[in-house]
C-alpha cells in the first residue's frame, strides 16, 4: 500500500468510535484515560510501524510491545500526550509527527481507555528507547502487518472466559492484546473494511 493511499484511506474514513466499548470484565466505567502514537515512518522504500518492547521490570504489561504512549496528565489533550509519550519513550521528535488520524477508542484490560492517534513520521530519524519504561525500540513494514497471512487469532482464559485476541509474530516479536487490536482497527480503515 502506497503512502497517498494509505493518506487517502485515513481521510476518508468513518468518524472514529470516540466512547469506550463496554466490558464484561469490570463493572466501572474506566477512570484512566491513556494516548497512544502510531508512527508510520514515511521512507522512500515504504511505510514501517513504530514499536516499543516495554521493560520487563515495569508492574503492568511487562515485556509486552506497545505504541509508544501513556497517561493523559491533567490539562494535557490527547495528541499532546501522545506526542508527548512518544518522545519520552523512544526519542521522537514531535516536529517531525503529522497527526493524521484518531482511531477508535480502545479499553485495554488493565482498565485504561486508550486513544490511538496515527501520524506519519518524516525521516530521519533516530529512535532511542528510554531504558526505563521501553527497553527496545523497532520498526515493522506497513506491508507485512497488511498481509492477512501474519494476522491470527488465539485465546487464553482469563476472569472467567475466554478471551480471543488478535497476534501478529514479526521474528522474535510477539504483538498482541491492546496493541495488536488497535492495529487491526487501523488496517481495517486502510482496507476500507470498517
Amino acid at each position: 500500500m502506497t503512502r497517498d493511499e494509505v493518506l487517502n484511506a485515513l481521510r476518508t474514513m468513518a468518524p472514529p468510535v470516540m466512547a469506550a466499548p463496554p466490558s464484561d470484565w469490570e463493572d466501572d466505567p474506566p477512570e484512566r484515560r491513556a494516548a497512544v502514537l502510531i508512527p508510520l515512518v514515511d521512507y522512500d522504500e515504504g511505510l514501517t510501524v513504530v514499536f516499543g518492547q516495554r521493560s520487563k521490570a515495569l508492574r503492568t504489561h511487562a515485556g509486552e510491545v506497545s505504541f509508544p504512549g501513556g497517561r493523559i496528565e491533567a490539562g494535557e489533550g490527547e495528541v499532546e500526550a501522545a506526542l508527548r509519550e512518544a518522545e519520552e519513550e523512544v526519542g521522537l521528535d514531535p516536529a517531525r509527527v503529522r497527526i493524521l488520524a484518531r482511531l477508535n477508542t480502545h479499553r485495554a484490560g488493565s482498565g485504561f481507555t486508550m486513544a490511538p492517534h496515527v501520524g506519519l513520521v518524516t525521516p530521519p530519524i533516530d529512535l532511542v528507547p528510554d531504558g526505563t519504561e521501553i527497553e527496545d525500540v523497532f520498526e515493522v513494514p506497513l506491508s507485512f502487518l497488511l498481509d492477512p497471512v501474519n494476522h491470527r487469532r488465539e485465546s487464553m482464559y482469563w476472569r472467567g472466559a475466554d478471551r480471543w485476541y488478535s497476534v501478529f509474530e514479526y521474528g522474535p516479536r510477539y504483538i498482541w492484546g491492546a496493541t495488536a487490536t488497535v492495529m487491526v482497527n487501523l488496517l481495517q480503515v486502510l482496507r476500507r473494511e470498517v
